[in-house]
């Protein structure tokens, strides 16, 4: 090769790398901060892991267990009050209509709703409204063979 074209080929890596340097510069600033801030990271990981497991050995030694904060939760809400006119129970919805041997259909069309709605209910999953409690007293006010005349009808 001649002279000028082994320099213009020096020059032109010269160049090249010059211009790829002030690129490549910002990310590894970037990639240094990223590090420094997945090490501060894990650190903190770490001394919380480390207080779980000092909780969960005091709970331990003082007999404690997990479901009791669900219990004292529950004990709450009982020692709250009596229960008002439009408190809404779904195991005792669900087992009332199994009590007058209806279906969730035939329930659906005493009370006036849908059979997805029932359904809902039961679980608990979601609440009536109060347009429906009132149907709903309505209906379990109901005798067996007066619910079953108005399902079948």
């Amino acid at each position: 090769m001649t002279t000028y074209a082994e320099s213009f080929k020096r020059e032109v890596a010269r160049v090249s790398k010059k211009e790829v340097r002030g690129e490549i510069t910002p990310l590894r600033k970037a990639t240094t901060t990223h590090r420094s801030e997945i090490a501060a990271l894990k650190k903190t990981v770490k001394s919380l892991e480390a207080t779980v497991r000092q909780l969960v050995k005091l709970a331990n030694r003082t007999g404690a267990t997990a479901a009791a904060p669900a219990k004292a939760a529950k004990a709450d809400n009982a020692v709250a009050g009596p229960r008002t006119q439009g408190a809404f129970d779904a195991a005792a919805f669900a087992e009332h209509r199994k009590k007058m041997g209806l279906t969730q259909a035939q329930w659906a069309k005493i009370v006036g709703v849908s059979s997805l709605s029932i359904y809902k209910w039961e679980k608990g999953g979601v609440q009536p409204r109060e347009k429906q409690l009132a149907a709903i007293r309505e209906a379990m006010s109901l005798g067996k063979r007066r619910a079953l005349a108005i399902a079948n009808s």
